[in-house]
C-alpha cells in the first residue's frame, strides 16, 4: 500500500476529479457533515480525499455508504461518487439512510442512479433521541413507508450502540427499536443491516429471541463487523453475514484481523461506511466508495487468498443479500 503523504505534499493526480478541491462549493449546511476533528484525539483531520487505488480485477459492491454526508473540502453528488467508484471496480453501492431526512435522500438517490440500492432505518442513537422528544413513533412510521420501496433492499442500519448512548433508559429504547426494525424487515422480506457498537451480547441475544418468537429476516448483516473470533463463529453458525470496513486495516485491530479468517467465505461482504472509517494508510481522511479496493485487498492478504477470488465471492454474496441492481 502507498505511504501516507505529508501534510504539505501536493495531492497526486489520481484523486478522482469530483473529489478535488474547487473554489466554488455548496454551503456547509448542505446536508449532514462529518466533524472536522478526530472523534478520539480531538485533532483537526486532513480533509483532502485520498488517491484512487488500483482497480479491482473483479467488480464488487460497497454494501454500506452514506452519500448524503458531506466531508472534506468538496460536495460530491451520488452520481459523481458512483462514477469514481465504477472506475476502480466498485460497480454499485447500498446507500444507507439512518434518520428520516437521510432515508428520504436514499429513496431520491436510488431512483436517480441505477448503480444504487437503498437501506433505511432509524439509527439506534437517533431512536433514543427521538424517544426523548416524543417523536419516535412518527419517525418509525415514515421509515415503514420508505422501506417498502422496491429498490430499498434492507432495513438498517438498526441495532444497538452503547458507546454513544450510555444510560439504561436509552438502551431500553434502542432494544425496542431494534426489535421493531427486525420485524419490519421480516414482514417486508428485506435484509437486516445491524449497527453493533459495544453491544455484541445484547445484539445476539435479541436476534436469537426474535428468531424464536417469530423468525428473523432471511438475510442478516453485521455492518462494519467489529467482533472477535467468538462472534464470527456465532455468525457462521446462524448464517449471518459479516461486512468488513476500514477498521480491519487499522494497525491496532489484531482481534478483528483474527476474526476475518474465521468467517465463512459465503458470509463475507465489504463496505466503506463512508465518509467514516477510511482504510489505512489514509485513516482519518474523508472516505468514499471508490476506496473499497484498499480494504478488499487487505482482506485478501489477511485471509491468504487471491484478490480476484475474494472479490468474486464477495460480489456473489452481495447479490444473494440485496438482489440484482
Amino acid at each position: 500500500m502507498p505511504t501516507e503523504l505529508s501534510p504539505d505534499h501536493a495531492e497526486p493526480p489520481s484523486v478522482p476529479e469530483a473529489y478535488l478541491p474547487r473554489q466554488a462549493e455548496a454551503p456547509a449546511g448542505d446536508g449532514p457533515r462529518r466533524d472536522e476533528k478526530d472523534e478520539k484525539t480531538g485533532r483537526k483531520r486532513r480533509l483532502e480525499y485520498p488517491p484512487a487505488p488500483e482497480p479491482l480485477p473483479v467488480p464488487v459492491v460497497d454494501n454500506h455508504t452514506h452519500l448524503d454526508f458531506r466531508d472534506g473540502l468538496v460536495t460530491v453528488t451520488p452520481s459523481q461518487a458512483m462514477d469514481a467508484a465504477e472506475a476502480v471496480g466498485v460497480r454499485g453501492a447500498v446507500q444507507v439512510g439512518c434518520d428520516v431526512a437521510s432515508a428520504r435522500f436514499t429513496v431520491e438517490s436510488i431512483e436517480a442512479d441505477p448503480r444504487l440500492l437503498g437501506a433505511v432505518a432509524i439509527h439506534p442513537n437517533d431512536a433514543a433521541r427521538h424517544a426523548e422528544r416524543g417523536s419516535l413513533d412518527e419517525a418509525l412510521a415514515e421509515i415503514e413507508l420508505l422501506a417498502a420501496h422496491p429498490r430499498v433492499r434492507a432495513v438498517g442500519e438498526t441495532g444497538l450502540d452503547y458507546f454513544r448512548t450510555r444510560d439504561e433508559a436509552g438502551h431500553a429504547v434502542q432494544q425496542e427499536s431494534f426489535r421493531w426494525h427486525i420485524r419490519l424487515a421480516r414482514t417486508l422480506g428485506k435484509a437486516l443491516q445491524i449497527h453493533d457498537r459495544d453491544a455484541h451480547d445484547d445484539v445476539v441475544r435479541i436476534l436469537l429471541e426474535e428468531q424464536g418468537a417469530g423468525g428473523l429476516p432471511e438475510k442478516v448483516v453485521f455492518h462494519c463487523f467489529s467482533g472477535e473470533v467468538d462472534l464470527a463463529r456465532i455468525c457462521n453458525e446462524h448464517g449471518w453475514h459479516m461486512s468488513f470496513a476500514g477498521p480491519v486495516t487499522f494497525k491496532a485491530n489484531d482481534a478483528l484481523r483474527e476474526a476475518l479468517p474465521e468467517a465463512r467465505e459465503d458470509l463475507l461482504l465489504v463496505e466503506t461506511d463512508a465518509p467514516f472509517l477510511t482504510p489505512h494508510p489514509y485513516r482519518g481522511r474523508p472516505n468514499a466508495p471508490y476506496l473499497v479496493p484498499y480494504t478488499l485487498r487487505h482482506m485478501a492478504q489477511v485471509r491468504g487468498t487471491d484478490v480476484d477470488d475474494l472479490a468474486r465471492a464477495i460480489d456473489a454474496n452481495t447479490t444473494a443479500v440485496y438482489g440484482e441492481f
